[in-house]
């Protein structure tokens, strides 16, 4: 079990959250990027920086991931993905997607991309704040422990 971070947009919280959690359950996590991201020095965090195009992390994700791992991105369309290829994947707002919630999820995202195309103006996501990086540490940890858990079954 790997966990993968798409981490172009990802807050900083988020990604230390992460961080932390894997070096202390000695869990090779990947920040996927179109740069570099900094990360704290430990065999276990991966900084992959990777080359053409916005969509060049989401293909790289699609193409590493394997059942059972845990990813975090706010992509519908990437979670969407991973979620077909048996991967757990958490909102960093602490929304966890599913097979029964992504495709309602998914629509919707699709609807305000229409309304938008049409100059529709819809309202832009709230800051993130202190309750949606607990929202996420939460989900976070309970999935994390669920993976671990399946994983060594």
């Amino acid at each position: 079990m790997r966990l993968w971070l798409d981490a172009d947009h990802c807050p900083a919280e988020v990604r230390e959250t992460v961080s932390r959690a894997a070096v202390k359950k000695g869990i090779d996590t990947f920040f996927i990027a179109n740069r570099k991201i900094p990360l704290p020095a430990s065999s276990y965090l991966v900084s992959v920086a990777v080359e053409g195009g916005p969509q060049a992390a989401d293909r790289y994700l699609i193409d590493h991931v394997s059942a059972g791992d845990l990813a975090i991105t706010a992509d519908i369309p990437l979670a969407s993905e991973l979620v077909s290829c048996g991967v757990t994947v958490i909102h960093p707002r602490g929304d966890v997607f599913t097979e029964e919630n992504i495709r309602q999820r998914l629509s919707l995202r699709n609807f305000l991309e229409a309304l938008r195309n049409q100059g529709v103006n819809t309202r832009d996501p709230s800051p993130y704040r202190r309750k949606a990086g607990r929202r996420f540490a939460d989900a976070f940890a309970r999935e994390l422990h669920r993976a671990i858990r399946r994983a060594m079954r």
